[in-house]
């Protein structure tokens, strides 16, 4: 089979023919029909987890994937409800089932994880053996190339927005902010409007194009950020709704000057969620975080109930897509597009 590899950090990924895998009895064979391009993939190859996690090569990236069900293992059950030919969305952090975390289903945290494409197998493959359990069946409703980016930039968001929910900081009388409207962004907007009780949701960004796909996916104002002040953003939020601080805050880039400029709009008792990861360190002063009583909220990914959420959301098409399709012998070329940030969207490779 064709496979996309890291041979060497910090080099191109190389495209090659490889053997098809073998499955555990515990295991489905899925045929990759699609697979989402994630910034962390470039981040991968140019050695940005390293100090976390030194992935021996080679790896096989690519963790956006959907596929049909192409073999079953002897072990997995009826019950699991998946036959071949099923289409498949692969849900990402496979846990060791037996730690606090995966108990009540958030496998994603386990401290023992193993994530598709980021390690022997991945999505920018033809074939990748994947743990039944990690496996939600998809709508006939939905193309491979709609299942594919719902994994992780349709999913991230909206386990972060669930937090923002379920903590409260959203309702008719909130202003939600949305920082970085990229491939997770977009779909960070509509889960504002969907989850937000109300909410009124306004997306922060620098690039004028990605604010256009903000309005058209339901932000009820736009502000451009680019080589503004704090106070000029400030001045702007208070024309649009009537305040100059943000009741919430979801970011989608995790870039450290957008992030220092977000904590500034964050108003008395607000939530920050955060999903993205473009820096590595941020500075902020601490006395508005305590006297304002705010809450930071890490987010990460998403577990098999959020992916199937999400996945129902868009068969009743109530999640649309930014995307642009690519071929297997592009990869290389819309990573460089992934690093100089010219991708709208979310880049999908279909087979």
């Amino acid at each position: 089979m064709k496979a996309a590899r890291i041979h060497e950090y910090g080099k191109p990924v190389v495209l090659e023919d490889i053997p098809v895998p073998d499955i555990q009895p515990d295991e489905i064979l899925v045929q990759v029909k699609a697979c989402g391009m994630c910034r962390s993939d470039a981040q991968l190859i140019d050695g940005y987890f390293r100090p976390f996690a030194d992935i021996p090569t080679p790896i096989t990236i690519g963790h956006e994937i959907s596929g049909v069900v192409s073999k079953i293992g002897k072990d997995v059950p009826k019950k699991a409800g998946l036959a071949e030919g099923d289409a498949v969305g692969v849900a990402p952090g496979w846990g060791d089932g037996v730690c606090r975390h995966c108990l009540v289903g958030n496998t994603h945290i386990c401290a023992n994880v193993r994530w598709p494409g980021f390690g022997p197998y991945g999505g920018f493959a033809e074939y990748i053996p994947v743990p039944a359990r990690y496996l939600v069946k998809a709508d006939k409703r939905l193309k491979f190339e709609q299942i594919a980016p719902l994994t992780d930039a349709g999913l991230t968001p909206y386990r972060g927005i669930k937090k923002l929910r379920d903590a409260g900081a959203l309702g008719p009388d909130r202003v939600i902010g949305v920082f970085g409207i990229g491939g997770l962004g977009a779909y960070a907007v509509q889960y504002a409007r969907l989850l937000g009780g109300g909410a009124k949701v306004v997306a922060f960004a620098r690039n004028a194009d990605k604010l256009a796909v903000a309005k058209e996916n339901g932000a009820d104002h736009v502000i451009a950020i680019k080589n503004k002040t704090s106070e000029a953003i400030a001045t702007e939020l208070e024309k649009a709704v009537g305040q100059k601080d943000l009741d919430a805050i979801i970011d989608c880039a995790g870039a450290t000057e957008m992030m220092e400029l977000a904590f500034g709009l964050l108003g008395i008792s607000g939530h920050y969620a955060n999903v993205g990861l473009v820096g590595e360190r941020i500075s902020v002063p601490l006395l508005p975080r305590v006297n304002r009583e705010q809450t930071f909220h890490g987010s990460y990914w998403g577990n098999n109930v959020d992916l199937a959420e999400v996945l129902s959301l868009a068969a009743e098409d109530k999640v649309h897509h930014t995307s642009k399709l690519f071929k297997f012998e592009q990869i290389n070329e819309y990573l460089d597009l992934m690093r100089a940030g010219d991708i709208i969207g979310r880049a999908v490779m279909k087979w």
